[in-house]
């Protein structure tokens, strides 16, 4: 099956796509420029429907149609949320970090170098609890250090996970390590995440990632790797990936602006294809 997603695409000729992707394949520079300085409309799922927020139109949700499609969690960040960190740059809610412009420019190197066809407009957005979710093979947690999973949550996403969901925790500080952890001990009781070294099937499930001498987006110190697996086995499926201290979700979003240097951006789209195609594959 990994063969079936493999496009001629060596790991040293990644920018050569990246560039291919982002520079020609994207809106033109002043569109982007435009895009840079809109606030995404955000989802009130409480009233199971999008509104418009900060004065943007916002994108309904893409119809299930069996291609893949980046899915991100919504979700309500509660108290912590009420601290530093809260709002972003755009004004928006942790959930919505890096929104849509991450998906949308990983989607188009998803597209460029491999076979699986995923839908490039960016990507739906879900709460734990909505049914939909099911459909979706793979769940992005922006800002997972606000993270509350209600009981109902919690309970929705076990059943997710244990069905074969795969979980990507990012945007979170070290000191945040702890809490997502904790949080994760109530979704999955008598499961724990254990430390990553890089020999785990994920890290090559399409390039060959050697995170030892990764140089992905971090808050100093590098990316500390959590991952939990099934039955706390090793052996295993692994359910969910933590990015401990890393921002990988940002490099995304900002590759097409010269913001962030070009062998960052690089790693950052390893590891999302990786994450993708090992979900896919497992």
């Amino acid at each position: 099956m990994i063969a079936a997603l493999w496009r001629r695409v060596r790991t040293r000729d990644l920018a050569i796509a990246c560039g291919a992707a982002l520079l020609l394949g994207l809106a033109p520079a002043e569109a982007a420029a435009q895009e840079r300085g809109r606030r995404p409309g955000l989802i009130d799922r409480a009233r199971g429907r999008m509104v418009e927020i900060f004065g943007v139109r916002p994108t309904d949700n893409t119809p299930y149609d069996g291609r893949f499609t980046f899915v991100r969690l919504y979700f309500e960040a509660g108290r912590r949320a009420m601290g530093t960190g809260y709002y972003g740059s755009n004004g928006e809610p942790p959930w919505a970090h890096d929104y849509p412009r991450a998906e949308r420019n990983l989607m188009k190197i998803l597209d460029e170098i491999t076979f699986v066809d995923p839908t490039t407009g960016g990507g739906n957005v879900f709460a734990l609890t909505d049914p939909e979710l099911f459909r979706y093979p793979l769940l992005y947690i922006s800002e997972s250090g606000f993270w509350a999973p209600t009981e109902a949550e919690a309970k929705a996403f076990r059943e997710y996970l244990l069905k074969g969901g795969f979980a990507i925790f990012d945007d979170f500080h070290y000191y945040d390590v702890p809490y997502v952890i904790e949080m994760l001990k109530q979704v999955l009781p008598g499961l724990h995440p254990m430390p990553l070294d890089g020999s785990e099937p994920i890290f090559d499930s399409f390039f060959k990632i050697d995170v030892a001498t990764l140089h992905a987006q971090n808050y100093g110190g590098g990316i500390v790797w959590y991952g939990i697996f099934e039955d706390n086995d090793r052996r295993k499926r692994l359910m969910a990936i933590l990015a401990g201290n890393g921002d990988i979700g940002e490099s995304w979003e900002f590759s097409d602006t010269g913001w962030v240097p070009i062998d960052i951006s690089n790693e950052a789209y390893k590891l999302g294809v990786n994450f993708i195609v090992y979900a896919l594959t497992h």
